[in-house]
């Protein structure tokens, strides 16, 4: 089994979509966290309104600070737009994922996202 941590800014677009992604791609293979360098209060409502029409609920989640000690749990670390603030663990795989933030985005923009994402993470499920 192999963690994966998702990290972006806020850990209220992004990464919270590919953890949910990957949790549900993965089917308890693996395990999947998600981060953010300076989190938001909440997930974005436009990710909230997006991940449902999948029936994915992400309305209590609450974003999270990345720390070392996060970082050292994964396997893999999936980064998207954290640039230099996140923290480089000798030994783990790094990956980057250039996506466009979800926040303040119309919501078809959010799809788009959304579907790419589930795209990679089913990739990334299936390399583990």
């Amino acid at each position: 089994m192999s963690t994966v941590l998702f990290v972006c800014l806020h850990n209220a677009g992004r990464s919270q979509m590919s953890q949910a992604l990957f949790d549900r791609a993965a089917d308890g293979r693996h395990e999947a966290l998600s981060a953010g360098t300076t989190p938001a209060e909440r997930v974005h409502p436009e990710v909230v309104e997006a991940m449902r029409e999948l029936d994915i609920d992400l309305a209590d989640r609450k974003p999270r600070p990345l720390t070392r000690e996060l970082a050292e749990q994964a396997d893999v670390v999936v980064t998207m737009g954290c640039g230099d603030a996140c923290p480089y663990i000798p030994g783990k795989r790094y990956l980057d994922w250039d996506l466009p933030d979800p926040k303040g985005r119309p919501l078809d923009e959010v799809r788009a996202t959304r579907d790419e994402i589930e795209r990679r993470v089913r990739q990334l499920a299936e390399e583990l």
